[in-house]
């Protein structure tokens, strides 16, 4: 059972002392919630120095290469860089000051740079290829085998000149990647409405921004102004000049810093011997050639395409009996008409469902539903938190902390915009649990200021399947081995699994109830239910687009206008066209942290959609499926291929069998 500071940590055959372990344990998972810039940056040097200890003490050992010895102090590098990785993004993306979230974003910088240079030392790759694990368990061979090969892929084997100019591209794009992220995160505008405006927006929403003195209401492009005013505004010119600011976030900032990054991944590809960035980024995925990602493209589109074109008939209906003579669907139309066709056809109305989900009931749900579905107890952890909004607790099973987490789920000036999973410790088997943060942006509070549209207690669930994937995974014997190594055209599949527990009534019947106590109505739940498949193909077919986009921007030349390009790639699929002040790819931040796996999603879907029929046919409830899938799926991390895991749980390998049969119900 590996110990995480077990290994050697300096030169040759000395080991560490008791006092450095422990040390170097209370560095990573420990965060600083009131820290300075200074503290920022005291405690990355101490990252810092933690890693270069094991890199120079790996570079410079001598005698047999071994699994005991070598593997694990490497692997030691790799949970540092990840425990830091996370720490210091959650800085950057919840401190209260820009300051501190640039002191953050510098670490991050600083350890991605050093992560890179590790990747093409020659030295700690000799060494590491010298290990005979023949004797190893399947789970060190894997590992061991995957090391080597991303060696391969970051360039080892080119000379020294070679070498050097990777680390040079490395270092550009770390530093672009905090750019990009900067501007999106910084770049909130704003328009000014009159109530008049604002005509069909819900109360609460109403009563939380108040005129100013000069009649007219403030709107962000923060997502819980932008997607109830999308949403249920009847005004069509308001939604159109709202729109036009929203698409055009982080532009034309971004488009300079995208297009280097473009240029700098395609000279990296280049370098180690690939055709294009495509190619290069996609070798580790269950979909490893932009071919079978494009195959999985047109595959979805054709099983898609009939559902979205029913969709679009049905909205275009709508409109029409609302606006006469109208004759196609505006991009500023969409998000409106829904709820409008979902009453109509299928007597659901989302304002109504609205009602029953305050935040702090559907956080309560949320984690009564992982309590009883996997058998756990998750409870309050005493522990400091960086600002009073910020919820912490701790996952328990057979009496044993299995792992810890925060929610920092309000928005607030300054913060991360959307919402993902952090992890911050990311666990080894023998050694304290993984820790991570959920950061979100949903509306604080009860019944007065904290309802939720049910797709945002969906995007909950999600992301906290993020987190409960983390706690499950995260024991595995090798820091390299955790969720966040798996392939990650899966990652997202296990939660999107998860989202079809908030379509189920027993579920939503523990925590959705109104101001007055009314518990969900059954006949809602079924109309919800009713309504669900209702623009999924239309919906699919944008997000197609968005695949094709991620893709196209890493096989072709830099386009000059990055715009139209996406525009254009997009509208190969969407059946909705972008208008040409549409510059989205400016605050597409998937485009820096996904590359050209965005596909990610709908691959993810069409697995999600195998794994749940599981459920459908035992039961949402059924305890012997729920813990045969923690344990075969979630606990095993990445400690073998995705596409084993969903072997052993399905029986078979993935089917697109399941997902075509969801863009048929209801319909």
């Amino acid at each position: 059972m590996k110990k995480f500071f077990a290994a050697s940590l300096l030169a040759s055959s000395v080991l560490a002392t008791p006092a450095q372990a422990s040390e170097m344990r209370d560095l990573m998972g420990t965060l600083m919630t009131q820290p300075s810039a200074q503290d920022i940056s005291a405690k990355c040097q101490s990252y810092v120095s933690a890693i270069e200890l094991r890199r120079d003490a790996l570079m410079g050992a001598d005698g047999p290469a071994t699994v005991d010895v070598t593997l694990d102090r490497f692997d030691e590098i790799g949970g540092l860089l990840l425990a830091g990785s996370g720490e210091f993004a959650l800085y950057r993306e919840v401190l209260l000051t820009q300051e501190l979230r640039d002191a953050g974003a510098q670490c991050e910088v600083t350890l991605a740079n050093l992560s890179s240079s590790i990747s093409l030392s020659r030295p700690i790759f000799d060494r590491l290829s010298q290990i005979d694990a023949s004797a190893a368990n399947d789970d060190t061979r894997l590992y061991l085998s995957e090391i080597l090969s991303g060696f391969e892929r970051a360039g080892i084997a080119l000379d020294d000149a070679g070498r050097a100019r990777v680390q040079v591209i490395q270092e550009e794009l770390a530093g672009l990647s905090t750019d990009i992220a900067r501007n999106i995160a910084e770049d909130v505008r704003t328009i000014q409405v009159t109530p008049e405006e604002l005509a069909g927006v819900p109360q609460d929403f109403l009563d939380a921004h108040p005129a100013g003195e000069d009649g007219r209401i403030t709107l962000t492009t923060a997502t819980p102004d932008y997607q109830p005013v999308m949403t249920y505004a009847e005004n069509d010119d308001l939604r159109r000049r709202y729109s036009e600011v929203y698409a055009q976030r982080a532009w034309p900032e971004n488009d300079a810093l995208l297009s280097r990054m473009f240029t700098l991944r395609q000279e990296l590809a280049e370098l180690v011997g690939r055709k294009n960035y495509a190619s290069l980024v996609l070798e580790d995925k269950m979909l490893n050639t932009p071919e079978k990602v494009e195959q999985l493209l047109a595959d979805m589109s054709q099983a898609a395409r009939p559902a979205a074109e029913r969709d679009y008939a049905m909205n275009l209906a709508v409109l029409q009996e609302l606006q006469p003579g109208a004759e196609e669907i505006q991009y500023w139309q969409t998000g409106w008409l829904a709820p409008k066709v979902q009453e109509r056809s299928y007597g659901y109305n989302p304002q109504e469902a609205r009602q029953y989900f305050a935040y702090d009931n559907v956080r309560d749900g949320i984690l009564g539903l992982t309590q009883d579905l996997f058998q756990v107890e998750i409870r309050e952890w005493d522990t400091p938190v960086w600002h009073e909004d910020v919820e912490a607790y701790e996952m328990v099973a057979d009496g044993k902390v299995i792992g810890r987490f925060y929610f920092d789920s309000h928005p607030r000036p300054g913060k991360y915009t959307h919402a993902n999973m952090i992890p911050i410790y990311p666990g080894v088997q023998g050694d304290e649990p993984p820790v991570g943060a959920l950061v979100m942006n949903l509306p604080a509070g009860d019944h007065t200021t904290g309802l939720m549209e049910h797709s945002q207690v969906t995007t909950f669930l999600h992301e906290f399947g993020h987190m409960i994937h983390g706690m499950f995974g995260g024991t595995q014997q090798w820091f390299g081995q955790n969720i966040l190594a798996i392939e990650w055209d899966f990652i997202e599949a296990p939660s999107q699994m998860l989202e079809n527990w908030v379509y189920d009534y027993d579920t939503l019947a523990n925590f959705a109830v109104n101001a007055d106590g009314e518990v969900i109505q059954r006949e809602l739940v079924e109309s919800m239910n009713r309504a669900r498949s209702f623009n999924q193909g239309l919906g699919d077919m944008t997000q197609l687009g968005y695949s094709n986009i991620s893709l196209q921007f890493h096989q072709n030349p830099v386009p000059a206008d990055l715009g139209a390009a996406a525009r254009r790639w997009r509208d190969e699929y969407a059946l909705v066209p972008a208008p040409d002040y549409v510059e989205m790819q400016a605050a597409f931040n998937h485009l820096d942290g996904y590359s050209a796996f965005y596909y990610t999603y709908r691959w993810s879907k069409v697995i999600s959609d195998d794994l749940f029929q599981q459920f459908r046919t035992a039961g949402l409830r059924d305890q012997a499926t729920a813990l045969r899938y923690r344990d075969t799926v979630l606990a095993r991390g990445s400690s073998r291929p995705a596409a084993e895991l969903v072997h052993d749980f399905l029986g078979r390998d993935v089917s697109l069998d399941a997902y075509r049969a969801t863009l048929e119900e209801d319909q």
